[in-house]
This record gives C-alpha cells, sequence and structure tokens, in this order.
C-alpha cells in the first residue's frame, strides 16, 4: 500500500479533536456511521454502506470433491479483492499485507465459528460436495474494512440460494431454478465484527474509525461476536497492550452494536423478500432492469399550462389565411423561414444579399478595368492603378515594351529582365 502521509498540522488537530471527545463527522465515541444493505437482482448478491465505505459480496458456488479428512462436509472459500477503484493506495494485481489481514479475519469470523451447516453441503459422502465462494469487492474505502466487509458477507451468505440436486444411482443432477425452487443455506447464526481505534497508548476509545482517524491510532481490536453475545473471534493489531477490563468494556459495547445490526440485517431481507414474492425489486436492483440509474433521478415539477389552449387559438387565427381578406401580412425577419401558401420566406435573404453585393462591385471592377484600358490605348503612356498601399500594377504598352526590349539588347549588363509587377511601400 502507498498511502499519502497526514502533515503534522492535520495529525495534531485530529488527536487534539479525539482529547476533547469530538469527531471530524459530528459523531460520538460509540456511534456508528450510517449503514445500508441493499441486495441485487441475483441470489447471493450484497450491497453495504458504512458511511462513504461501500463494499459488495457475492457468493457463488459449485460442486468439487471433498477434503479427504473430511468427506461428508461442505468447503467455504473467502476472497477480499481490494481495486485502486476503491483507494489510491491499493496496487492492481498485488496481494497487499491488508488484504491478508482481512481474508483471514473474514475466515476465522464465519468459518471458524461454524456459523453455517457445512455438513448439509453435502451431496455424494466422499465425492461430490457444495463449494461456497464468497467474492467481497471493496467499492471504496473510507475506514474500517473489516466491519462493512463482515455485514456484506453475511448477509449475502443469508441472502443465497443453491441449486437442488437429484441423485439416481451415481448420477447427480443439477435442476435450475426454473425447474425446483432454489434452497437456502443453512445458518445457525450471524457473526459480525465490531472494530475498536485506541489512541494514546490505550487512553482514549473510539468506534468505527474512518480512514484518518485509522490513521493517527495506536491500535485495533476486532471482535466478533453474534446476537446471542457469543465471542466468535478477536484479533488485537498494532502492537499496544490492552488491559482486562478495556477488552471487557470493548466486548459489552460489541454485543449492543451487533444485535442493532442483526436486526438491520433481518429487517433487509424481509423486505427484499416481500419485494420478490409481490414481483417487484428491492434496493439498486431496480435499475438494472430499466438499464438507468435511477439514484440521480429528481422529481419533476408540473408546468402550470392553464391558458394554452387560448394561447393557441390566437396564433391560428392570425396565421389563418381567408379568401376575400387574403393573407395577413407578416413582416418576414432575418433568417425566418414559413411555410403555407401565402407565407413570405426570408430564409437566406442575407446571404443572398451579400452575394448580390459582391457580384455587382465584382461588375463595378470589371468596367473601370475596360475604361482604364481604353484611356491607355488613347494616350499612349503607362498607367498605374494602385489598389492598395503595397501593391502596384504597372501595365506596358506596344510602344513601350519596344523601347525596352531594345534598351535590354544594348546593355547586357543591366540587373534581371524587366517585370510589369513591382513591390512599391508608400
Amino acid at each position: 500500500m502507498r498511502e499519502t502521509p497526514l502533515s503534522n498540522c492535520e495529525r495534531d488537530f485530529l488527536l487534539q479533536a479525539i482529547q476533547e471527545k469530538k469527531r471530524l463527522d459530528g459523531r460520538q465515541t460509540y456511534d456508528y456511521r450510517k449503514i445500508k444493505v441493499m441486495f441485487g437482482t441475483d441470489f447471493g448478491c450484497c450491497f453495504v454502506e458504512l458511511g462513504k465505505t461501500r463494499v459488495m459480496a457475492q457468493v457463488s458456488c459449485e460442486l468439487v470433491a471433498p477434503k479427504e479428512n473430511r468427506p461428508n462436509e461442505g468447503l467455504m472459500f473467502f476472497n477480499i479483492e481490494l481495486s485502486p477503484m476503491a483507494s489510491p493506495a491499493f496496487e492492481q494485481g498485488r496481494q497487499s499485507e491488508l488484504s491478508v489481514k482481512l481474508n483471514r479475519q473474514l475466515e476465522r469470523c464465519l468459518r471458524n465459528s461454524k456459523c453455517i451447516d457445512t455438513e448439509s453441503l453435502c451431496v455424494v459422502s466422499g465425492e461430490k460436495v457444495w463449494q461456497i465462494r464468497v467474492d467481497v469487492h471493496m467499492l471504496n474505502h473510507d475506514g474500517n474494512l473489516m466491519d462493512a466487509a463482515s455485514i456484506a458477507a453475511i448477509a449475502a451468505l443469508c441472502h443465497f440460494r443453491r441449486p437442488d440436486v437429484g441423485i439416481q444411482g451415481d448420477e447427480v443432477t443439477v435442476y435450475s431454478p426454473e425447474e425446483r425452487d432454489p434452497i437456502p443455506l443453512s445458518i445457525y447464526h450471524m457473526p459480525i465484527s465490531v472494530s475498536f481505534a485506541f489512541f494514546q497508548q490505550g487512553t482514549y476509545l473510539l468506534v468505527d474509525p474512518c480512514e484518518r482517524e485509522e490513521r493517527v491510532m495506536d491500535g485495533l481490536l476486532m471482535i466478533a461476536m453474534n446476537r446471542h453475545r457469543e465471542i466468535c473471534s478477536i484479533q488485537s493489531s498494532g502492537g499496544i497492550m490492552l488491559l482486562k477490563e478495556q477488552v471487557m468494556r470493548c466486548s459489552k459495547i460489541a454485543s449492543v452494536k451487533v444485535s442493532e445490526i442483526t436486526v438491520l440485517i433481518t429487517k433487509a431481507l424481509e423486505n427484499d423478500n416481500t419485494a420478490r414474492k409481490a414481483g417487484g425489486r428491492c434496493g439498486f436492483a431496480e435499475s438494472m432492469p430499466q438499464e438507468r440509474i435511477t439514484a440521480l433521478k429528481k422529481e419533476e415539477t408540473p408546468v402550470e399550462m392553464t391558458d394554452a389552449t387560448e394561447r393557441a387559438n390566437d396564433i391560428f387565427l392570425k396565421s389563418e389565411v381567408t379568401p376575400q381578406t387574403g393573407p395577413s401580412p407578416v413582416v418576414p425577419l432575418p433568417g425566418l423561414g414559413q411555410v403555407g401558401q401565402g407565407l413570405q420566406n426570408s430564409w437566406g435573404m442575407e446571404e443572398d444579399e451579400q452575394e448580390d453585393e459582391e457580384d455587382f462591385n465584382s461588375d463595378d471592377d470589371k468596367e473601370t478595368m475596360m475604361e482604364v484600358g481604353k484611356i491607355q490605348q488613347a494616350e499612349g503612356d503607362v498607367v498605374e492603378i494602385s489598389d492598395s498601399e503595397e501593391d502596384e500594377v504597372v501595365i506596358l504598352q506596344p510602344e513601350a515594351e519596344d523601347k525596352v526590349h531594345k534598351n535590354t539588347s544594348s546593355s547586357s549588363h543591366q540587373k534581371g529582365p524587366v517585370t510589369s509587377k513591382k513591390r512599391h511601400r508608400k
């Protein structure tokens, strides 16, 4: 990871605000940011917003061979992807230390806690079992990625439905959703991670740290717990030493937060199930069949058109043509095109006028040149016509040309030929 370091002024400001029990976004010490849970069109697609931190989880399954030491249990695989789209600090195609830490913590939280019945994923003992894969994509990084990833992963697992299978002898048949209804996973409990940030060697404590608060913290404590107050996993990072009272205090706070988040996930699942039964869409899934973004849609204010009929009648009467009176006089405007019998059309009049003026000027120039030529023939002298300040045109008559040729033949040391046009600046 390549993070942009904070300036000393910004670091001092954050620490001073934490000492005064104030936060940048106006939250209290134990407050979470606003959590929003949505589901996609397919089963197992979940989108979670934790403040400005956005995470998407997608669950998929496939039939694989089980492990030799556990032939009757299915498999679970977790993958967290940190792309540069979420933050410039993340590198593409390279597994960073943060991604490894998040993967291990997510495995401890969901797989090692036995929240899913893996024996129900067995199809044929020792031959075929279901492998459940959970892919978590970080869409935007604003701190506390672990909590957002755990919420998205467990919500996607609760929302997921695996295909139904049928066994006839040694043949296994996988039925499509149209043939048989998909089967949900057997989930015993929902473990959720809660993160605590410590500052100044554990003196100050914050829940759900944002990205800037994570930069100035001394240590981080992550507790995974379910609504039954059972601790599924606990992990501390940062090298800070915590007292027993501090850990007990954090566990009590985590039990309250986990209960609130579990109620939120359960309500979101119920709303999605109700919307699917009614044939509607829930969350951001409604924008997929419409192929447009609905988040930017604004309410259109109705336009009052009370006197539209009267205005239309007035305009129609003014432009109407009657056989007695003839067409109504209409003054054409430049560039105005009117369609109809008896109406005038002034479209392109300006261009026609300009062309007429150019043609008139060119005819005048030709006439003046012809007059000048006649005068020259009558006088037999050289006449200069200056069209501009720089150019002067000299017209030589036959008598003058003969004189010039005689002079050039007699004196061979003269410079260059005589030209009929010269450059002269007045």
